[in-house]
């Protein structure tokens, strides 16, 4: 509900910006598979895992509470679940990947991203918007500090995300890429 006016605009607006750089780019779209799990005082998943070509990104609305813990949990469940099934089926890997609830557990959270990301087994970027609790993406953090938009720059950090998957897919496995650039177009600072 804290998103309704403007920010839950601009940020259709960038998610719009983000599924048209991923369709125009041959690589990206045939290697990225996007997943798009809403949160509010349940969690919704409106599209499963799949390229940019199998779905048509939908326009969000606001409303709810938070619901963050369980929607992120879902995410990283969503993203386990799709690196087993690549690892069964044996093709190229490739999978990318968002107040608080009382009642959530983010001590638990904070734990299993942790463990996650030390363990490589996905990046998790916590980004908060205007008024958003930065102490709790401070906590849940994995290797990579929050990092705060600015105003609602999200076309800007849609096009960011977009060309930096751009480099993810087309990295050699184990390469170690920088995703900085670009990067300071929406937000305050950037440091991994």
């Amino acid at each position: 509900g804290s998103m309704s006016g403007k920010p839950i605009e601009e940020f259709n607006k960038g998610l719009h910006d983000f599924y048209n750089e991923i369709s125009s780019d041959d690589t990206t779209s045939q290697r990225l598979e996007v997943s798009l799990i809403t949160f509010s005082h349940v969690v919704q998943t409106l599209q499963e895992p799949a390229l940019v070509e199998n779905f048509t990104m939908p326009t969000l609305i606001a409303s709810g509470s938070t619901a963050m813990v369980n929607a992120v949990n879902e995410a990283i469940d969503k993203v386990a679940s799709r690196k087993q099934w690549y690892k069964s089926t044996n093709p190229l890997s490739y999978v990318a990947e968002h107040s608080q609830k009382a009642d959530q557990d983010v001590d638990a959270l904070a734990q299993r991203i942790k463990l996650d990301t030390v363990n490589k087994r996905y990046a998790f970027l916590p980004i908060g918007v205007e008024g958003a609790n930065m102490k709790v993406l401070d906590k849940i953090q994995g290797n990579i500090p929050p990092m705060k938009l600015q105003g609602t720059k999200f076309s800007s950090f849609f096009k960011w995300l977009s060309a930096s998957m751009g480099t993810v897919v087309t990295a050699e496995e184990g390469q170690q890429v920088d995703l900085s650039a670009g990067a300071d177009d929406w937000m305050a600072a950037f440091t991994i």
